[in-house]
């Protein structure tokens, strides 16, 4: 995919000079012009950063545009995309939903798995049911142990992490709004 066309597609879609792109998503202007041309190929957090003053999420900047009259409804397992990281499975249900308002997903975590030890933080709302097993959820300062049937829901902009120190693999499914990928 030409990243630089598409970005400069999906700005002009949304009515957006580079100028307004670059300062809702508090970058240069020249940032948003060398990314257009591609003389420069952006790091993840980078275009992340900027489409973010769309607001697009990375899924649709990258998915194929699709009609209303085609647009996918239903979703196989081998069409899920994990945006997980080492040991933890974060399954994307969605991928192809333009101009998604949530990040819904189906999470694993194997024994001893977490998200790491730098706690997460973003702007959103994340809510979450476990499907089987046991996780450890740190929210700011208070950690929580979730089993099966337990349930949560939390403003992301509050440090957290999830945990797997229990000899089972846990499953969960989860939320966040807005959409984060």
């Amino acid at each position: 995919m030409d990243v630089g066309a598409r970005l400069k597609a999906v700005r002009l879609f949304n009515n957006l000079s580079q100028r307004e792109l670059a300062k809702k998503a508090g970058v240069t202007n020249s940032t948003i012009s060398m990314i257009e041309k591609n003389s420069v190929s952006p790091s993840i957090s980078s275009l992340k950063k900027v489409l973010n003053g769309i607001p697009i999420s990375l899924v649709d900047f990258f998915a194929e545009e699709e009609s209303e009259l085609t647009q996918q409804v239903i979703y196989s397992p081998d069409e899920l995309i994990d945006i997980g990281s080492d040991d933890v499975h974060m399954h994307l249900v969605g991928k192809a939903f333009p101009n998604r308002q949530m990040t819904f997903l189906v999470e694993t975590y194997p024994s001893e798995a977490d998200t790491g030890t730098e706690m997460l933080e973003n702007d959103a709302e994340e809510g979450g049911y476990i499907l089987e097993g046991k996780i450890e959820l740190t929210v700011g300062n208070e950690v929580f142990v979730l089993s099966k049937g337990d349930s949560y829901y939390f403003d992301n902009n509050k440090p957290h992490r999830f945990r797997n120190p229990f000899k089972k693999v846990c499953k969960i499914i989860s939320a966040t709004t807005p959409a984060n990928f």
